[in-house]
């Protein structure tokens, strides 16, 4: 195989000022409902400046509560089919729905009834969710990282007997479907999903965060594709992780390519020089480890360095990871086009089984650097993996 996948990840950040270690904290960014509500209009220019940029999905991210204004797309079924009538080609990814957020049956209609509208290009992705406010404000566990897993885990099994069969029936710890009632006059034992998708077998994706072994065997046991890296990684044994998702899959009787089935995902920033393009950037990236950070997606922090990234006068002397760091561990893409189009192909032949990578800009990044990086990307970059050409606007 070969790259010649590209994807992107835009979780739903509006525009803000102040930004970085140094910038205003996270917890005391307030917006009101209009300036939340312009994340749709920016989505939409990306989405129809990706549909005719060589990009294969733009990936949206569920979640809920944020009037901080980082990730404000809390239905992403809904939008992907309308993002879909304002575009083409692209394919729109659910990346992710968190599951326990949700009754699985729900998830799984609304799923199948995007895929049926879009005629397919609507893709699947699930998730556990990292937001204590949004996954326990619904009712669901989080804190108990056990329990959460074990939920999500049956729900993710309830929504794939509900696509693959024309009926069924699921008893389990959490959920009876369908319950033991009298119904129009017989005793109702196994229950339809109305519509079900089109696009069978379905196509689902999952983020790599914990990169347990039980996660791993539950992926290939579904055939769940993965997503490494991204907004929430900083770093890490991406290759222990690759070889170990791929062990899985054979485990489990799959013949795969080291690589095959996954996605990787990174930060870039395109400009003359490597300096450049970390100066520029530097802001960005700050203040999305701002966000993450304190939410234990980054494992390398401190407790200390955490509770510095709420103070804009400590956080610059915290220690805290600079983007520097993230360049050299291989995690965000700085430079030339030609050093990411060097990087991206040694990535290409260690792994012959990789045929799609995902890039996205920090949160933090204004609409007005994200087209511009994005368009950059598609001229300079993309046509050095495909066989198109991409014109500027």
């Amino acid at each position: 195989m070969a790259i010649t996948k590209f994807d992107s990840l835009y979780a739903g950040h509006i525009d803000m000022d102040n930004i970085g270690y140094s910038g205003t904290p996270v917890n005391d960014r307030r917006f009101s409902n209009d300036q939340l509500c312009t994340v749709f209009d920016k989505m939409t220019v990306l989405a129809q400046q990706m549909d005719t940029g060589g990009y294969d999905t733009l990936w949206m991210a569920e979640h809920h509560f944020q009037p901080e204004g980082y990730e404000c797309l809390p239905n992403i079924v809904l939008l992907g089919v309308h993002l879909s009538h304002l575009t083409k080609n692209l394919r729109i990814g659910c990346g992710f729905n968190v599951a326990p957020m949700w009754h699985p049956l729900r998830l799984a209609e609304d799923w199948a009834t995007a895929d049926v509208l879009t005629n397919g290009r609507v893709t699947f992705g699930v998730g556990r969710g990292y937001h204590t406010r949004e996954i326990e404000t619904f009712g669901s566990p989080l804190i108990d990282q056990d329990s959460n897993r074990e939920l999500f885990e049956e729900q993710v099994e309830i929504m794939f007997k509900a696509f693959n069969n024309e009926s069924f029936s699921h008893k389990g710890k959490h959920y009876t479907i369908p319950p033991d009632v009298p119904y129009r006059g017989y005793d109702l034992k196994e229950i339809t999903l109305v519509p079900r998708p089109k696009s069978t077998p379905v196509e689902c994706w999952q983020p790599i965060q914990s990169a347990s072994e039980r996660a791993f065997k539950f992926m290939a046991k579904h055939g769940i594709k993965g997503i490494i890296g991204g907004g929430s990684a900083e770093g890490g044994a991406m290759h222990e992780i690759i070889v170990r998702f791929q062990e899985a899959y054979q485990r489990a009787g799959a013949d795969v390519s080291l690589g095959e089935n996954l996605s990787i995902g990174y930060h870039f920033y395109i400009a003359d020089s490597k300096q450049e393009a970390l100066a520029n950037a530097a802001g960005f990236y700050e203040e999305n480890l701002k966000m993450f950070g304190p939410l234990r997606l980054v494992q390398t922090l401190s407790d200390e360095q955490i509770e510095a990234m709420g103070d804009p006068k400590s956080a610059p002397y915290a220690g805290l990871p600079t983007i520097e760091d993230a360049e050299t561990s291989g995690g965000f893409l700085a430079g030339p086009s030609e050093l990411i189009v060097e990087k991206l192909k040694a990535l290409e032949e260690k792994y012959p089984g990789l045929d799609r990578v995902n890039v996205s800009l920090p949160m933090g990044t204004p609409q007005d650097v994200l087209v511009d990086q994005m368009q950059k990307f598609s001229e300079e970059v993309i046509p050095q993996f495909k066989n198109i050409t991409i014109t500027a606007d």
